[in-house]
């Protein structure tokens, strides 16, 4: 069943997709539908309850309630739907090695490389918000996905 992503249980499965640049309104509405279709779908088929929310125009984040089990089939699915995202609107949605990292108001996307570059010229530190996009749970969303990077495994570039 397909259900707002703030109904959904906080042990929820959580997938997250971070995304290599924003979604501005247009690209946001049309990527909105198009989860909103998939997911109910999806939802439909696997006999399981899920939502979807997508954070600071950037972050796809679906979510599964655990009650029933996520198979290999239901997961590949999702991936196959991301992947399709990804090529429609050439955007990266699958590397979560990638960092996010708050500048102000703005969410940043970089590869390490370019983080730790970041780090040495005094642009980031220690008390820059970060984003864990390895979290497992929609309880995690909410404790452990922004934080600062001395509170995450980055503080050790610092």
């Amino acid at each position: 069943m397909f259900v707002n992503f703030d109904e959904l249980d906080n042990d929820a499965k959580v997938f997250l997709y971070p995304s290599s640049k924003k979604f501005y309104p247009e690209l946001l509405h049309e990527i909105t539908g198009k989860l909103n279709t998939f997911v109910q779908e999806w939802t439909a088929k696997n006999n399981i309850t899920a939502g979807f929310t997508i954070k600071y125009q950037r972050f796809v984040i679906i979510a599964v309630n655990t009650n029933t089990a996520i198979t290999t089939r239901i997961i590949d699915e999702l991936v196959s739907f991301i992947f399709t995202l990804q090529l429609a609107h050439e955007i990266e949605l699958l590397d979560k090695l990638n960092v996010c990292f708050k500048q102000g108001e703005f969410v940043q996307y970089k590869d390490v490389k370019e983080f730790k570059k970041l780090i040495k010229n005094k642009s980031v530190n220690k008390n820059t918000l970060v984003f864990d996009n390895l979290i497992n749970t929609k309880q995690q969303l909410t404790t452990d996905w922004e934080l600062p990077a001395e509170d995450t495994w980055y503080a050790r570039m610092f």
